[in-house]
């Protein structure tokens, strides 16, 4: 029960974050002191059914992204016991990692450094690469940290060997060398961090810092998409954030249906990613006509989030998507297996670093 208690606040953690995330840009409505870029002819009707356009297109590709591979039972080759699960885990590593690389650093680059921001501090010390630092280490110390807690309380919630041991110890010598030999086996499983319990503790971790890390961006991106009154930047977005969203979605999926969370975790999981973009793309069409990017409170609100974003994501997708996959006993004793995982994590991060050119 500490567990499920554990679990249920780790979900009302995402959503206070998703909430102040939603906020958070409407403190970027101070007066620009930039002028935005012109990207093209401002038409704010037809601007408005190109966003209406992206809500329902990044809607459904995020949900048939992350519902893809929790199908293993209906589609048997997605199972988490198949090679093709690896296959498709190591594409959407690498267009996560594409993503933090090519899409969501060079931007958080771009507005920590703009003219727009004073000289001091802002022009004065790389504020990007240090906040992504500190972001991948914060989430290596919390991964650490929660699988400890975790492996803890699901061990401490068994029935300890010791004092059945002690209750038997009055019985004949059969029972006794039975509770010793459980006794040994519970300290090895304690310490086996390849056991089942231990392997389904870190996908549980996993897959919910993943999802905070896609989150953060994806509101972001949102409400620069809605806050957009130019079709001309507008209509390669959407084609672009749809497929985005859908490899980003097979990634946090495939992570989701590894947890083996329960029925109402897995749809609130996968109802928070499939919504963050389109309600990101709502607020930014609700304040499009007070909100500037290019004002300094808007500028470094996005520029942390998303240099917070690059990091965590880096992390996940290097150390407990690739690491975990590539280092696995199954890959690496099945030199096919191995190379298509390979092709696949190219494949991932080119589609994902091509999309740059429109996104």
């Amino acid at each position: 029960m500490k567990g499920l208690k554990l679990y249920s606040s780790s979900h009302q953690v995402l959503a206070l974050a998703f909430i102040t995330l939603a906020l958070l840009p409407t403190i970027a409505l101070s007066e620009c002191t930039c002028e935005p870029e012109d990207d093209g002819e401002i038409n704010k009707e037809e601007a408005r059914k190109y966003q209406i356009a992206a809500i329902v297109s990044i809607l459904i590709a995020g949900g048939i992204g992350v519902c893809l591979p929790m199908m293993g039972k209906i589609i048997p080759s997605l199972s988490p016991e198949k090679d093709m699960f690896f296959i498709i885990k190591a594409f959407a590593a690498g267009v996560i990692l594409s993503t933090a690389f090519i899409h969501i650093l060079p931007d958080a680059f771009e507005q920590l450094t703009s003219p727009c921001l004073n000289e001091n501090p802002w022009g004065k010390f790389p504020f990007t690469g240090f906040i992504a630092m500190v972001a991948t280490i914060l989430t290596l110390m919390i991964d650490a940290m929660a699988t400890s807690y975790y492996s803890k309380s699901h061990y401490n919630n068994k029935p300890g060997p010791v004092e059945v041991a002690d209750e038997e110890h009055a019985g004949h010598v059969h029972v006794h060398t039975h509770v010793t030999h459980g006794h040994s086996h519970g300290a090895n499983t304690t310490a086996d961090d390849s056991s089942p319990a231990a392997q389904l503790i870190r996908h549980k971790i996993i897959s919910q810092v993943l999802e905070l890390g896609i989150v953060v961006h994806s509101v972001i991106i949102g409400i620069s998409l809605g806050a957009s009154q130019s079709p001309d930047t507008i209509r390669p977005l959407v084609a672009a954030l749809t497929f985005h969203q859908f490899f980003e979605g097979m990634g946090l999926g495939g992570c989701i249906s590894q947890a083996k969370f329960k029925l109402r975790q897995v749809v609130t999981m996968a109802l928070f990613f499939s919504l963050t973009t389109p309600v990101g793309i709502a607020i930014g069409m609700a304040i499009s006509t007070r909100y500037s990017e290019t004002s300094p409170t808007a500028l470094i609100v996005q520029g942390v989030f998303d240099s917070a974003s690059a990091g965590i994501l880096i992390y996940m997708a290097l150390v407990d998507l690739l690491a975990a996959d590539f280092m696995n006993p199954r890959l690496q004793t099945n030199t096919k297996l191995q190379v298509g995982a390979n092709l696949s994590l190219l494949l991932g991060a080119g589609c994902m670093a091509l999309l740059a050119k429109w996104a």
